[in-house]
């Protein structure tokens, strides 16, 4: 868990307020095209020029059923839609977590097509897609495998019996595991590496790094500039870190709370080991069992269990 002083100069990215006021707030959306545009590698003709942010609660088709709240939902100048998540730390079901999500905005594209006469009237429904992204900003690593090493990860539907041929485009999937970026100021190539350098470390900066030199960055640690807050904006992050906080203070409390179980059950294994390792040496010995009860305080039944 990254740990704040009470003096930092910036916001810090990882929390909500921060996280909506750069990427899910329409007057800033030049920080969500710029970074979409890294994220994706778009350049000339194929970047985005501009994108609309949407409503971020969806609404079920059934009313029983669960409804869905993104951090950020846009829309860009092609009809693309984006789900742009931040996530703390894993969850059971992750990943269906994410279909989930991107069930949403494919379902809501069933617009209605031409009526036949002929046929009754009847509405019949034209099934084109636009592409739909869904991307999270991981504090976590999905997985422990150590050959998967990319920050970012990105999954698409393929066909089993083609290598590499896609089944459809219209549906990507982009993880991006924060951790594994462990880049110095140093050492970032590009833009990519950029953005992932000033969400990662913008909390502890005391400046603006000179390889960010770029103007889309310096208007971002202007905005991200805490002593420029009114009063409502400063109580607003305020509470918002200590969500933060309180989040990672009980997740590290569960950790250090199963460390010290595991201890007590490993010695009580050690001790069931233990007793094991005398009954049969006892029994080596020929002694009966009403003797080991005498000499090890087990009784009967449990000496018969070790035996």
């Amino acid at each position: 868990m990254p740990s704040e002083g009470i003096y930092e100069r910036f916001i810090n990215f990882y929390t909500d307020f921060a996280f909506k006021k750069f990427f899910g707030t329409p007057a800033n959306k030049e920080f969500l095209i710029s970074f979409l545009n890294a994220l994706l590698k778009l350049e000339g003709d194929e970047e985005i020029k501009d994108i609309k942010h949407l409503n971020t609660e969806k609404l079920p088709i059934v009313e029983a059923d669960r409804k869905a709240i993104y951090d950020v939902y846009c829309e860009n100048n092609k009809g693309e839609k984006f789900i742009v998540e931040m996530q703390k730390a894993s969850q059971i079901n992750f990943i269906d977590r994410s279909i989930y999500y991107a069930s949403f905005p494919i379902q809501e594209q069933g617009e209605k097509g031409y009526i036949r006469e002929m046929d009754d009237k009847k509405v019949y429904w034209k099934y084109e897609l636009r592409k739909v992204y869904v991307i999270g900003v991981l504090n976590f690593i999905i997985d422990d495998n150590p050959d998967h090493t990319e920050v970012v990860t990105h999954a698409k539907l393929r066909y089993d019996e083609y290598e590499n041929e896609l089944y459809s485009d219209k549906l990507e999937f982009i993880n991006i595991e924060m951790p594994k970026f462990k880049k110095s100021e140093d050492e970032l190539e590009g833009m990519l590496d950029k953005w992932f350098y000033a969400m990662k470390n913008l909390y502890h900066l005391a400046d603006r790094p000179k390889a960010l030199r770029e103007a889309i960055f310096k208007r971002l640690f202007n905005l991200a500039e805490i002593s420029k807050y009114k009063p409502n904006e400063l109580l607003a992050y305020r509470d918002s870190l200590k969500d933060y906080r309180d989040y990672y203070n009980t997740i590290d409390f569960a950790e250090i709370k199963g460390r010290k179980q595991g201890r007590a059950e490993g010695l009580e294994e050690g001790r069931a080991e233990e007793k094991l390792a005398i009954v049969r040496r006892m029994r080596t010995k020929g002694l009966d069992t009403a003797t080991i009860a005498d000499f090890t305080g087990l009784s009967p039944e449990e000496i018969e269990q070790l035996s």
